[in-house]
């Protein structure tokens, strides 16, 4: 897939607009850039996540912002066509709007096309700031790792009725304050199926069934390389691979396919 076109914001939103489901995973440095891009996966996640499968932390918590630049400048010096997403990370917007539009801008000129942040209601001011003055935004709902403490534990989101409607409002205000994308991360699957025919963004998926537009995994999940237990939305898409490659092009096929996640499966 070397020789597709660059993926760009509206490509993205016209794919989801279409129902071409978007192959996302995390990234962190200029080689996996490279074979993921040529692979044929849309979006390449700078993930804090790399606080826990590079830095071997506990939590998202301890990664610094200088930490998400230097790896946003790796990806984006290996990637050719994917789409560079960089996670703002703890301690970087919360404090106020003006924080948020400095930590985004230093990842949009380490060569990320979009940040992403996490949380709803107090977001909305921040993601209206950023995307005014031209930063695009992918907002993050459900389970969010940086503030797991606050959900007691690494628990499904949005499984009554008042969370479900309080998710689904919160979604929506992203939206409504110029959010071009949505990750939603450990929500019922039904409730992720109707944010994603409601929402005109793509609505991006990780245990939150077949019906998003999309999916993302954390790449060391898929490939098996993390230690312990997986999730239960994690498929180890190694087993039976030829190579890495081949593993991350199989899971991108099974994407577009609709055949992963299952919701029976890796769903909840």
């Amino acid at each position: 897939m070397t020789d597709r076109k660059p993926v760009t914001l509206q490509r993205l939103l016209d794919m989801h607009a279409s129902g071409d489901k978007i192959a996302m995973l995390t990234c962190y440095d200029a080689a996996f850039a490279t074979l993921l891009d040529e692979a044929g996966v849309d979006v390449l996640l700078v993930g804090d996540s790399l606080g826990n499968v590079l830095q071997g932390e506990t939590s998202t918590v301890p990664v610094s912002l200088e930490a998400m630049v230097y790896h946003t400048r790796c990806v984006a010096r290996g990637r050719k066509n994917a789409w560079v997403i960089g996670d703002l990370p703890f301690d970087s917007y919360q404090a106020s709007p003006q924080e948020a539009w400095k930590s985004a801008a230093a990842l949009f000129k380490a060569g990320a096309h979009m940040v992403k942040l996490e949380g709803g209601g107090w977001t909305a001011p921040v993601v209206r700031f950023l995307v005014e003055r031209g930063i695009p935004v992918c907002a993050h709902l459900g389970l969010t790792p940086q503030t797991v403490t606050m959900l007691g534990g690494f628990k499904v989101q949005g499984r009554d009725d008042a969370a479900a409607a309080h998710l689904k409002r919160q979604a929506i205000e992203l939206a409504e304050a110029g959010a071009q994308m949505l990750v939603l991360e450990m929500v019922p699957a039904p409730l992720a199926a109707d944010l994603a025919k409601t929402l005109k963004i793509p609505v991006i998926g990780i245990g939150a069934g077949v019906g998003c537009s999309g999916q993302v995994l954390v790449l060391h999940d898929m490939l098996d390389v993390t230690p312990g237990r997986r999730p239960r939305f994690v498929k180890n898409f190694m087993a039976g691979a030829s190579s890495v490659q081949d593993a991350v092009a199989r899971y991108v096929a099974e994407v577009k396919a609709q055949t992963f996640p299952q919701n029976d499966l890796h769903s909840y």
